[in-house]
């Protein structure tokens, strides 16, 4: 048995881009960056690193969400697998990427920022509104 799964939280580097696929369904981009922070043993200096993660989205459901909600300074939760995909530029130079891929039924993604998921929660609660005022209207009794 073997397990490809990544779980990452970080923050939004820029607003996610939106792309069409080769079947013509919308793809999201998203650059997520991750932070560690250490003191240094010898100096005492207080040092940070951070990583940049390319997150692909193929899930319609979670494009929707993603070209909705996040914005550039979010801070999310991801959890998908983990891609690499050798192709060759434009100067004919082959190059790799890894990238973090949400897909499938077992992809996730969550906003951790109170803004955007007080908007999220905000506009469910309208929809929620407006579908139970609906089926009220179309009641007969």
């Amino acid at each position: 048995m073997s397990l490809n799964k990544v779980i990452l939280i970080g923050n939004v580097g820029k607003d996610p881009e939106i792309k069409k696929s080769g079947d013509n369904n919308e793809v999201v981009l998203i650059n997520l960056a991750t932070s560690e922070s250490w003191k240094d043993k010898v100096s005492g200096e207080k040092k940070e690193k951070t990583e940049w993660h390319r997150v692909v989205i193929y899930a319609s459901g979670l494009v929707n969400i993603a070209k909705t909600y996040i914005k550039q300074g979010d801070k999310i939760y991801v959890e998908g697998s983990l891609q690499t995909t050798k192709y060759t530029d434009k100067e004919g130079v082959e190059r790799t990427i890894t990238q973090v891929v949400l897909k499938g039924f077992d992809s996730k993604i969550e906003i951790l920022s109170e803004k955007n998921k007080n908007n999220m929660t905000d506009n469910k609660n309208n929809e929620e509104k407006q579908l139970s005022k609906e089926v009220s209207d179309s009641i007969p009794f």
